[in-house]
């Protein structure tokens, strides 16, 4: 039984986030808990073209929801891979997709092989030994095979509009309740400095036990209201604005997000059924919006429909996620720009964490303490990550990109770099997004390669490694070409996916 302490949920501010939380919590927690959600249609919310990370698959499936139905109500397009180009040198090109490359040869890493033959067989690209990347780039899609020899996940490109709107009307059938206003003031408990209540401009007060703060880059209530100051990490990602327009659906669906770098920062491309979303993330003390808008028009690939829609930030997150009775999810608890398309999944981690540590009778210290230890490793795991592709860049083109190479990051990516160079060795966080595939797309991607391999590799010839390796990457490329279009497979009846797991990379992924 839920107690009185914990019985009342109001949560302030809807989009993505808030109808996110709002209807895991109408799914997850026993049906006493009320849940009020509280917005206004006077508020836009940033609602462009978003693309996500496999993990995604896992929030729909505990929700039960048919993963036919929310293509269809968000438009959806797969996606395996993200393309950057012009990351490591202004000509370069890679892939990071939702899969490992080759696989481990008695303990020890592929890619320690692969390194062994990169001088004499250049035509052996790292993106060849992995299906994903190779079906990504291909144009092709096909859901994998359970316990596959060669396994990836899959995720998507959506409107974050229209998924916030289905997840509204899957939660109101659940019960929660949605009430149109915007917050004029907040009342406080005057021994314990909780939230007691929020009043709205029309003179209604809502009173809760527990409030979650969906209410974007302003934080109402974590910040505004408790005082819960910011943390910038602008020092290591200078970029503060983004520009957003649609165009026209692309005639060949790609399936994979495309970032290119430009000489202030880089744009980004998405497509959906029936547009595509484009964005262009930059340094406002390297460009003007004008100028901004001006590159973007020019790269688009399809004639625009929409007018820019500029948005300014800051990269950082609140000390704190979680503080008194309130906890911030999403925008409000911090931002960081979408390079590796992680929003959702930060917004999806903090409502698993919140769902976890629900407070059953009162705000224990001790929970909360673990749900920020948590978040905190989540924010600082995905900031280094971001970090790594603009530290690693070689381009020689502008001063943006000479100081991003140039600049002093945080210590914890230091030593996975200097690791990496040092033996081959990946080091990645235990609890973090990203692992090892993820890091050595990055790393080989940009240029960045070890001064030695694992010794146990060198014991096999050059020729011996040479034949399983090109015979891998045929197969590899022979399976992708099996695949259907993505388009056609975007028109077929059913994808016969198995339920998704937490894995990112695994063959059970589904």
């Amino acid at each position: 039984m839920i107690s009185g302490a914990s019985r009342r949920v109001v949560i302030v501010g809807g989009g993505t986030s808030g109808w996110m939380t709002a209807a895991a919590l109408s799914r997850m927690l026993p049906a006493e808990v009320s849940i009020q959600l509280i917005e206004s249609e006077k508020i836009g919310t940033v609602g462009v073209g978003e693309a996500t990370i496999p993990h995604i698959r896992y929030f729909n499936a505990l929700l039960g929801i048919d993963e036919l139905e929310f293509i269809q109500a968000t438009q959806a397009t797969y996606k395996l891979a993200i393309q950057f180009v012009g990351w490591g040198s202004e000509s370069s090109r890679y892939m990071h997709p939702f899969s490992d490359f080759g696989g481990d040869v008695h303990g020890i890493g592929f890619h320690h092989y692969w390194l062994k033959l990169r001088e004499q067989c250049p035509e052996l690209s790292f993106d060849e030994f992995s299906l994903a990347a190779q079906a990504a780039l291909a144009g092709r899609f096909a859901p994998p095979l359970i316990d596959a020899d060669f396994g990836y996940g899959y995720a998507f490109h959506l409107d974050a509009s229209r998924y916030a709107a289905y997840l509204r009307r899957y939660a109101e059938q659940r019960g929660v309740r949605r009430i149109e206003g915007r917050v004029q003031s907040v009342q406080h408990h005057p021994q314990s400095g909780d939230i007691a209540s929020i009043t709205l401009e029309t003179g209604t007060e809502i009173a809760g036990n527990l409030f979650i703060d969906c209410s974007g880059y302003r934080s109402l209530l974590l910040a505004q209201t408790l005082g819960v100051p910011f943390q910038s990490w602008r020092h290591w990602l200078p970029c503060d604005r983004a520009v957003a327009m649609a165009s026209d659906a692309l005639a060949e669906l790609p399936s994979f997000t495309r970032a290119t770098a430009t000489p202030s920062g880089w744009q980004w491309r998405i497509p959906l059924q029936e547009r595509t979303g484009n964005g262009q993330v930059y340094c406002s003390s390297q460009l003007s919006d004008d100028e901004a808008c001006a590159q973007l028009c020019t790269a688009l690939n399809s004639e625009p429909i929409t007018e820019p829609n500029l948005i300014r930030f800051e990269a950082g997150c609140r000390r704190h996620s979680w503080e008194k009775n309130c906890i911030a999810i999403g925008l409000s608890s911090g931002f960081l720009e979408p390079l590796e398309s992680t929003s959702i999944y930060l917004i999806q981690m903090a409502i698993f964490k919140l769902i976890e540590f629900f407070p059953r009778t009162n705000f224990l210290a001790t929970s909360r303490e673990a749900f920020n230890r948590w978040m905190e490793v989540e924010y600082h795991s995905v900031r280094d990550f971001i970090i790594l592709h603009y530290h690693l860049n070689q381009r020689q083109d502008s001063e943006f990109w000479r100081s991003c190479a140039a600049m002093d990051i945080p210590e914890s990516l230091r030593r996975k770099i200097a690791l990496f160079r040092e033996s081959a060795a990946v080091e990645f966080y235990d609890h973090g997004l990203f692992a090892r595939p993820s890091w050595l797309a990055v790393y080989f991607g940009q240029g960045c390669y070890p001064s030695r391999i694992d010794a146990r590799a060198d014991r096999l010839s050059v020729a011996a490694t040479k034949l399983p390796l090109v015979r891998l990457a045929q197969e590899l490329r022979e399976l992708a070409a099996s695949m259907p279009s993505h388009r056609e497979a975007l028109s077929r009846s059913s994808v016969a996916a198995a339920t998704p797991s937490m894995n990112l990379y695994g063959g059970r992924y589904g």
